[in-house]
């Protein structure tokens, strides 16, 4: 019943730009909070960014803090990831969750849903 649908991921240069989007469905979307989360090649998964249920709270990870810029848009079910100043460390498949409570957390097992992530690259 939950959906999750990540889109937007491409092929990018070194310090250009690539919005994510999120498409959710099944919930009751403006009620939790949402993070992205990434995949780099041989790493573990990564939190990114969180946002409260409302979008008024941000939270960043330190990597990308001041580069990304994570907003919502309830009455459209949808999450977004603004990626800025894009480094080839940024490469990696990134995914949407769905969270379990309003507040965000770093905690990934926090979240229980997630997309089947959208492929950015960056290249050098």
């Amino acid at each position: 019943q939950v959906q999750l649908v990540e889109s937007g991921g491409g092929l990018v240069q070194v310090g250009g730009s690539l919005r994510l989007s999120c498409a959710a469905s099944g919930f009751s979307f403006g009620s939790y909070a949402m993070s992205w989360a990434r995949q780099a090649p041989g790493k573990g998964l990564e939190w990114v960014s969180g946002i409260y249920s409302d979008g008024y709270d941000t939270y960043y990870a330190d990597s990308v803090k001041g580069r990304f810029t994570i907003s919502r848009d309830n009455a459209k079910n949808t999450l977004y990831l603004q990626m800025r100043n894009l480094k080839p460390e940024d490469t990696a498949l990134y995914y949407c969750a769905k969270g379990t409570y309003l507040e965000a957390t770093m905690d990934l097992s926090d979240y229980d849903y997630w997309g089947q992530g959208t492929q950015v690259t960056v290249s050098s």
